[in-house]
Formats: structure tokens, sequence, C-alpha cells
């Protein structure tokens, strides 16, 4: 497993570059990304969007896209389904949202004849770099499932180990987090957990190592754990955190970016090829650093 963010760098290296669509593409912070992700050489993208805004921009940032396919259109929707097209038909292998609202893309992206499903549940999947915490941390999922089931939180599960796997961890430990560590059957999180802790024990979710319900301190911290007497081969070591819902997974995510001082990177995970959303607020760092891990893992 990779110790850090900037490694994604140089794994999509070894690789062909990838071409990425960009759906709305006039975004400064967007085009910044890829311009510098271009100068790494791991990717070559294609812009779908106002050509006259993406041309102002490109000019005011010094990026030069005369070799760049670019496909004007001015409708977001029209353009988030155009760039999902591209990546369904083999024309470019990654999605990536640009000034488009996340409803608008997925909904190209969850489209059954023109979209990119390939199962049930799509589910996002960020990965932090923080000063606070001994490696590398996952958080899922900041952008989707809204109040996931617990069928749907499996695979929300499936989606990130799988990630973690393909950035080369073979059993990556999950908590699945809640506002206490013990089972309350009034709280439906707790027992959730409960119920997925033990499938993963009997090995009806494999590839990873499964605890909750745990709080977020018992999650990351050791001595939390032992001073709450808790026995677990997660707590204090946890690779994925599994949030309740999507409040607690949003609120999270930006908590360790704007509070936290950690570097981020995410993906939409289930899709035919990897989907770079991030959220308009994300820096231009954790944009790059997205299209880093899409092209390391596609």
């Amino acid at each position: 497993m990779i110790k850090h963010l900037t490694e994604l760098v140089e794994i999509a290296k070894k690789k062909k570059s990838r071409k990425i669509a960009v759906a709305a593409a006039g975004d400064q912070d967007v085009l910044e990304a890829i311009q510098n992700a271009r100068k790494e050489n791991i990717i070559e993208p294609i812009f779908v969007g106002d050509k006259d805004r993406i041309h102002n921009i490109c000019k005011k940032i010094n990026f030069n896209i005369d070799d760049v396919e670019l496909i004007h259109t001015t409708d977001h929707g029209e353009a988030s389904f155009k760039a999902a097209s591209l990546v369904k038909e083999g024309k470019a292998d990654i999605l990536m949202k640009g000034m488009v609202s996340t409803g608008k893309l997925l909904k190209a992206v969850l489209d059954k004849e023109k979209g990119l499903r390939k199962g049930d549940t799509l589910s996002h999947v960020a990965v932090f770099e923080s000063p606070f915490y001994h490696k590398l941390l996952g958080v899922t999922d900041a952008a989707m499932n809204v109040y996931p089931e617990l069928h749907e939180k499996i695979e929300i599960i499936k989606n990130a180990v799988e990630l973690f796997h393909k950035l080369g961890h073979e059993n990556p430990k999950v908590a699945i987090v809640g506002s206490v560590e013990t089972i309350n059957p009034k709280m439906e999180a707790t027992m959730h957990a409960a119920t997925i802790s033990m499938m993963n024990y009997r090995r009806q979710i494999t590839g990873c190592t499964i605890d909750g319900p745990l709080a977020i301190d018992n999650a990351v911290s050791r001595r939390s754990a032992e001073q709450k007497n808790i026995i677990s081969d997660v707590a204090g070591d946890v690779d994925i955190i599994l949030a309740p819902n999507i409040d607690g997974a949003n609120i999270l995510y930006k908590a360790l970016n704007f509070l936290g001082g950690a570097n981020s990177a995410a993906v939409i995970m289930g899709a035919k090829a990897p989907v770079v959303l991030t959220s308009r607020a994300d820096s231009e760092k954790s944009k790059f650093l997205s299209i880093a891990l899409a092209a390391a893992i596609s």
C-alpha cells in the first residue's frame, strides 16, 4: 500500500497515458489540475463544454490547448451525457466533473442506456493523507448515497475495498462508525454495523477486516480504544471509514480538508470507469491528486 498521495502520480506515470473526458470543463481549478496532470504525462484531456469559456480560462492560466479535442456545448446536462458517452464508447478512460452540478453528472453516469452503470451501487471514496494519522485513510460515502440501507452499505464497503486493493493493500481494515461504539437496537446504524461485522467474520464479505460499531475516536486512536476496553484488530489502525450516512461522511470529509490540514484524492467507484467527482470547494491540488488516483486505478 502506498504511504503518500504523491505516489499516485508515479503509479500513473508507469501506465499508458489515460484519456479523461471533462464535463462542463470551464472551471479554472479543474483546468489547472488538468494542465498539471498533462505536464506529468498521466492524462490526455477531452473537453466538453462552452468553447469560449474554456479558451478564455486556458489563456488566463497559459494552458495551450491547440491540440486538445474540444466538444462545444453550453448546456451542462448535455455536456455530462456527451462526456459519459465518450467513456462508454471507449474514447476516454476516465470521466471528470467540471463546472456542473453533481446531480446532473450522476444522471448521465446512472443512465441505463447511455451511462456507466456496472452494478447497483456507485459510491464516493476519498483517500486522505493527514498530518495527524499514521497512514492513508479512506472515507466513504460523502457524495452519493444519502441514507444507505444495509445492502447498500455492503456494496459501498466493497467499492472502497476494491480501490484499496488496486492501490496494493490486500486486506484493508474497515471501521463502521457512528456516535457510539456499542450496539443499540434503537440506533439502526449500530445494528447495521454489527450485522456487517458478523458477515465479515463468517467470510460472507471477504478481502478486508471489518469492525463496528465504532465511534470515530476509537476507530483512529488506539489509546482511545484501550481506554474504552475495546479489543479490535481495526480500532486505532483503520484504513477505511464507513460513515452511517452522507451527512456524517461529508462533514468528516470537509473537516479533514479544511480543519485537519489533510490532502485528499477522491473518485466514484462501482462504475465501468473511474469518475473524478470533486467538490467545487476542493483545491486544485485535491483535483490534481484525484486525477492521478483515477489514472492509477483505471
